[in-house]
């Protein structure tokens, strides 16, 4: 492997090895760093722009370049269990299908806010796959393990890490698996209100008035007749 490979151009960031930059990474990333199969780059971004969508648009990094990891807690054999899914950030995580079927769990759903940070020590929303804790599974989307250079949180909100996607899914305990990640459902749209029903007395007509192609002799009273008078 290349001791000093070429920073990647993503963005209108500035990418440095992420060894250099330790002050952007969570103390469990930074420790993490040698044991990877590859390089790993880290840029600074604002703290307020971490979550994806925002981070996309302020830096023009490619939504396809970006994944998203999120904390799964799994309910078997009387335990919780936590895992970390790294899918594409276009997917959400199949957590209630695929995932909790893998885990052998019985139930499944994204871990509470504040356990997800205690357990893994990073912050909310810049968890990344590496450095978590290695009694945890990290289940690795195939496209995200088939890509490039995928760009990760780096433990912090203050920075990110762009990663080759086959360094990440060589981390301790990852596994990789087909379709982790599904698309959002689109809501459908409502229906059409209904169309008025309108009461067999409600005409356009009003009483007095008289068409032009009626002839019958006793059309003023069919059409001056009150509703309740009927028809005999």
């Amino acid at each position: 492997m290349d001791p000093h490979p070429t920073p990647p151009q993503l963005g209108t960031l500035t990418w440095l090895p992420a060894a250099d930059r330790p002050e952007l990474l969570a103390a469990p990333v930074a420790a993490a760093l040698g044991g990877l199969a590859g390089p790993a780059w880290v840029a600074e971004i604002d703290d307020a722009l971490a979550d994806t969508a925002a981070f996309t648009e302020a830096y023009d990094v490619p939504l396809p370049a970006s994944a998203n990891c999120v904390v799964v807690a799994a309910r078997r054999a009387g335990q919780t269990v936590l895992a970390a899914c790294l899918v594409p950030a276009s997917t959400r995580a199949d957590v209630n299908g695929l995932v909790r079927r893998h885990l052998g769990a019985r139930k499944a759903s994204f871990a509470p806010q504040d356990v997800a940070v205690a357990e893994s020590g990073m912050a909310y929303g810049g968890i990344t796959p590496i450095g978590l804790p290695p009694s945890w599974p990290v289940l690795v989307d195939a496209a995200v393990a088939a890509t490039d250079l995928v760009v990760v949180g780096s433990g912090t909100r203050a920075g990110k890490l762009a990663v080759p996607g086959a360094v990440l899914a060589a981390l301790p305990g990852a596994e990789v698996l087909v379709d982790l990640g599904r698309e959002p459902v689109e809501p459908p749209p409502p229906a059409p209100a209904p169309a008025p029903v309108r009461a067999p007395d409600d005409r356009d007509l009003g009483w007095g008035e008289r068409p032009e192609d009626r002839s019958a002799d006793d059309r003023r009273y069919l059409e001056d007749r009150p509703p309740h008078w009927g028809s005999d």
